[in-house]
């Protein structure tokens, strides 16, 4: 009994120690947007012996403050608040590519919560089996604000300035040949 008690108040300890640390030295402050292993959130609140984060789903994770002090912490806002988001979209292999790249970086450039600056910038990344793959990379200033409500409406954007460009987005289509075909008798 001795024993159990004494290992269940050592990492009773270890979170309060780890909990001044983190209020002391300040690398995880409210606000921050932080992920911690499967865990991404916003911070609500650091208390001495854990730490809440709350998802863009409105789930709460309580973060015991050792496991903050022991594994890796991506802080998205630690010093700057910007955050670069990224979407991929194929294009048909005959699209003129500098157009679709404009495109993309106008439809982006449009939207309130897409930055200016860093601008919004289109790239080719892979030429696919059925598709050429562009990517387009933007910067948003309020990821607590939620990352897919921007990606959508950036997504959306590209899709009509496409529709309305004549720019096709294709899928994988495949021809099947039956080679020595026996007839049925």
């Amino acid at each position: 009994l001795g024993v159990g008690l004494g290992l269940g108040m050592q990492k009773i300890a270890s979170n309060y120690v780890s909990g001044f640390i983190i209020l002391l030295d300040r690398s995880i402050r409210l606000g921050n947007v932080v992920q911690v292993g499967a865990d991404v959130g916003q911070v609500t609140r650091i208390t001495t012996r854990y730490t809440v984060l709350k998802n863009t789903t409105g789930t709460e994770c309580i973060v015991p403050n050792d496991v903050l002090i022991s594994s890796v912490v991506q802080n998205q806002t630690y010093s700057d608040t910007r955050l670069r988001l990224a979407t991929t979209v194929g294009v048909a292999y005959g699209t003129d590519l500098d157009l679709a790249m404009r495109l993309m970086a106008e439809a982006a450039s449009s939207q309130q919560r897409v930055l200016a600056d860093p601008a919004p910038r289109a790239l080719l990344t892979l030429f696919g089996d059925s598709s050429i793959q562009l990517e387009l990379g933007f910067w948003i200033a309020d990821p607590e604000a939620g990352k897919g409500g921007v990606t959508s409406d950036v997504n959306l954007a590209v899709w009509r300035a496409f529709r309305d460009n004549g720019i096709e987005i294709p899928f994988p289509q495949r021809e099947v040949r039956m080679l020595n075909e026996k007839t049925a008798e």
